[in-house]
């Protein structure tokens, strides 16, 4: 999904007034008044409140898939494939905090494109508990419930921004906290 310029600044504007006020709370005449034009100038960039909805949920999906592709194609022990796949994702979901949140939250109130998206999502999660459970498999490790194992982990790492403060916490400190929390939950003495 390339944007031109103006969408680019337009969806910017977006994420911030759809993190202050909500999707639902947020109005295109409110954008047009964050971005200093008439509401009616703000329809010849885009289609519809919704469709900005649209780039922000489509958008980071498509970094997580990306991401996730990679390592997927990266020849290395599974174990450390499983630190690199929790190091890009949650690369994703801190270099993009409010996306995250809005991507998080809000999706549910996409109506042309949700079933799409909510596809997009179920395709993402099995992807990722496949890979999972290669891992798993390849290292003996027991695994009881790869369903549960990958929503957990996903829900943790998609969450995580809501736990660290961004003027305090590097996002390497953050990284490093959350693997270890979650390989010493996943894996205890196994690690």
């Amino acid at each position: 999904m390339e944007l031109k310029e103006k969408q680019r600044k337009i969806l910017n504007v977006a994420v911030e007034l759809f993190k202050e006020k909500g999707y639902m709370g947020s109005s295109v005449r409110d954008l047009a008044t964050k971005l200093n034009i008439k509401a009616a100038s703000l329809y010849a960039h885009i289609r519809s409140k919704e469709e900005i909805l649209e780039w922000v949920c489509f958008g980071i999906a498509q970094e997580f898939f990306d991401e996730l592709q990679e390592v997927k194609n990266t020849d290395i022990v599974p174990r450390e494939k499983l630190n690199l796949f929790l190091d890009k994702h949650l690369s994703v979901v801190l270099k993009n905090r409010d996306v995250t949140h809005i991507y998080s939250i809000e999706w549910r109130h996409l109506e042309e494109r949700l079933s799409e998206f909510v596809e997009l999502r179920k395709s993402y999660q099995l992807e990722v508990e496949k890979l999972i459970s290669e891992i798993y498999q390849a290292e003996n490790w027991e695994l009881k419930s790869p369903s549960f194992t990958t929503r957990f982990i996903l829900h943790t790492l998609n969450n995580s921004y809501f736990w660290f403060k961004r003027s305090s916490d590097s996002t390497d400190e953050i990284t490093d906290e959350i693997r270890e929390k979650i390989l010493y939950g996943l894996l205890g003495n196994q690690k």
